[in-house]
Order: C-alpha cells, then structure tokens, then sequence
C-alpha cells in the first residue's frame, strides 16, 4: 500500500528511465509509477529475458522488466499515431492500454518459457498475469479494470487488445528487437518505427497500412531467423533441457522419500508440494518471491547432492559443460537411443533407467505466421482489406513456406564424452 500513498500523494511525479534501446521512457502516470514500483513487477529484474541464451550471446542479460518497460513504451507510441489518424481512444483506455502491456509478463516464473511446464504445471504465465493483475487491482481500489478487460480481449474496442496480445503487437516488436540489441544478431532487427507510423483501425480492427508490406515482410522474416539463430539455439535448447531435467530429477527423488532442499523457502515448497498448482490463486505470494536466483543457487547446492544424476546435471550447468544436441530431419532410431543410454550408463556409473536423464529426444517447432490465429491484415488504398498471407508477393504469399508454415525439428541430447553417435 505504500507505493498507493505516493499516487495520491505526489500526483505531479515523473520519471525518465535510460534505456538502451530507444533511449529515454516516460513514466508519468501516478498509477503507472504505483505499479512499477510494487514487489510484484520489481521481481521481473531478476529474471531473464532470454532464459540461457547467454551462454551462447554474452550480452543477452537484459529482464524481463526491460522488455516490459520496452513493449509499454511502444505501446505509447502506438497509441499516439492512432489517435493522431482520428482514432477515438480515450485517456482512460490509454492508461488501461499501457497497464495492460506494462504487465503482460509479470506471470512468467524462473527462467521463463523453459520451467513454465514445470513449477506450476498446468497453469499458463498469461493466467498468472491475470491473477496477478486482479490481485493488484483490489489494493488500487478498482483502478486497473480496463487494463484487465483490454488484458482478456473483454474490452469493446479489439484492437487494443490486439496491440497486447497479437500477431503483430507491440510484445513482439519490443522483443525482436531488444533481443536482438543484446544478442548482437543484426538478423532480428526490424523496422518498429516505421509498422508503428503504418498501423491503423479499420472497422474496429488493428490494421496496417498498405505502404508497410515490406516492412511486414522483414518482421515475419526477422522472427523465423530469430528462433533459430538464438531462441532453439542448440545450445540454449540443450541448457534449457537440462535444467528441466535436473528440477524432475529432484521431484522424482521428492517422491521416493528422497531428501532434497531448494535453497530458498518459496522454490522449495512448490517442489515438495506438487499439487499446489491446482490452488496457485492461494500461494501467489510465494510464487512471486521466485525468480532466476532460487533456482540457480538450488542448482549449485544440488552439485554435491550424494544423487549422482542430479549432482551430474547440475554440474552441466553449472559448468556449462551442456550435453551435445544434434538437430535432425527425422526422430533418432530407438536401437540407437538405447545404445546412447547403456554407454551413459556405464560412463557415469548409473543405472540404465536413470541414463534418460542425460539421453533424450525432443521437438523443436518454428511458425512465422498462422492465419488461424490472430491475423495480420493489409488495409489497401482501395478499402481492399487482405490477409498478409493473401498479399501476392515472393516471400508472404499464402503456402509459401519460406516464412509461412510451421517448421519442426527433432533433436537428441547426449554426453559429449560418448564414442557412440546417433545417426
């Protein structure tokens, strides 16, 4: 309640954040500034954007507090251009809209999309945003409802929500390129500035300009490189995967009677108390004082467990002496996952059944645009209005896979010290 006191009490403050990316941000909105400055969305300075990725990008440290304040400051300019064009959003929607987006990920958990499936199983960030978003409205008195109804897609007017959440929102454009700032990969970069100026509502839906094709285009393009050049990165994928592992080896030992203590209180008890998440609306408390830090110091203390597969997985990463991952067209043959598993077997003195651990398969799937899912749509000079997969070019038109259809690649982890090589 405290940063609620100081909305009230200094209506007049204003603060300018130095960002990287697009230099100053403005924060002057009393309950803006209420919200950034609750424990709930300052927990997102300690998790990483990017998950492991800088293992492979040394650069790539930003948080997702950084992504957050990006996309919000997008989203005011957004919203500026639309209203300059004659769109009717009115200060409150504005407000709802920026809130909306401020705190669109304050759901995500430690390491964000790799551990998603495993602390709380079952239940999806966006819902954890959501309960987040409506806790904090009871203690600002109601303030943030059309920040949740735009956040739910309840609100009248779609395209604000699709400015939120959509094929061509201002999450996306925000990530794009603040991943790519920090990584150093010039693939990611695309023109923000320019789909902002281009973006347009017609018949109450968010469109683009038909000048902006190109500009589309390099988006679509940009994201494909994007997820495979750093998101399924084999070497994030493979750090990614073990720590999955190495937090279900500690369940599975949990589950036997098997003594194993996260280093910090919250980690610990959604470990232990795995039915937790069919009641996470009564443990967000604790659920929010967990972030990258319980998890990687667990993760060091779990090097001198006396389990040997947990103590193994730990030390990959701690180490990051990471499995070796091999992307292939096809699944790797199961006479072949088993010879992997035996040599594992005997190389780190653990059973056959424990070997799954180290030697794994999985999928990795890369779609640029799904017309099924929120579209992108071209509003032409004309009034035509076209789907970009419907645009009659080289690279966007529909069925092409260059940028359109889903990718899917499967891969296989081993240790590297293996003389045996899937094939």
């Amino acid at each position: 309640m405290q940063a609620l006191t100081k909305m009230k009490t200094n209506p007049a403050t204003r603060k300018i954040i130095n960002d990287p990316v697009y230099g100053f941000i403005t924060v002057d909105h009393p309950l803006v500034l209420a919200v950034v400055a609750h424990p709930y969305y300052q927990r997102l300075r300690n998790i990483h954007q990017m998950a492991f990725a800088h293992l492979v990008y040394p650069g790539a440290m930003h948080s997702r507090m950084h992504h957050s304040l990006g996309a919000y400051h997008l989203m005011g300019i957004a919203l500026h251009e639309l209203k300059s064009k004659g769109i009717d959003i009115t200060p409150e929607e504005e407000l709802g809209a920026k809130l909306a987006i401020l705190l669109h990920d304050c759901g995500h958990g430690p390491f964000s999309h790799a551990l998603e499936k495993e602390l709380i199983p079952g239940v999806h960030h966006e819902q954890l945003s959501l309960l987040i978003m409506e806790k904090l409205n009871e203690e600002l008195q109601g303030k943030l409802a059309v920040a949740i109804s735009i956040f739910t897609d309840q609100y009248p007017k779609k395209f604000l929500h699709q400015l939120v959440s959509g094929q061509l929102d201002v999450d996306r454009l925000d990530y794009l390129n603040r991943d790519s700032f920090f990584t150093g990969v010039a693939e990611g970069v695309i023109g923000y500035d320019r789909i902002l100026k281009m973006l347009t509502v017609h018949e109450g839906q968010l469109m683009v300009e038909e000048k902006a094709i190109f500009s589309i285009e390099k988006f679509l393009i940009s994201r494909r490189l994007m997820y495979w050049q750093v998101y399924l990165h084999k070497t994030v994928v493979s750090a990614e995967m073990t720590l999955v592992h190495a937090l279900r080896r500690a369940q599975e030992l949990i589950g036997k009677g098997i003594a194993v203590k996260a280093a910090t209180a919250a980690l610990d008890f959604f470990l232990q108390n795995r039915q937790a998440a069919a009641a996470i609306k009564q443990h967000l408390d604790l659920f929010f004082r967990l972030d990258d830090h319980d998890v990687m110091a667990s993760i060091k203390n779990w090097c001198n467990h006396p389990d040997r597969v947990l103590a193994e997985l730990s030390k990959l990463i701690v180490n990051r002496q990471l499995l070796k991952i091999r992307f292939t067209s096809d699944s790797t043959a199961v006479s072949t996952l088993d010879a992997l598993r035996k040599e594992a077997a005997i190389q780190l003195e653990i059973t056959e059944q424990e070997a799954v651990y180290f030697v794994f398969t999985g999928e990795a799937h890369n779609t640029t645009y799904n017309p099924k899912d929120d579209r992108i749509q071209i509003l032409f000079k004309n009034g035509q209005v076209k789907d970009i997969s419907a645009v009659d070019h080289a690279l966007i038109n529909y069925g092409n896979s260059i940028s359109y259809g889903e990718i899917k690649k499967h891969f296989v982890c081993y240790p590297r010290t293996l003389k045996t090589t899937p094939h």
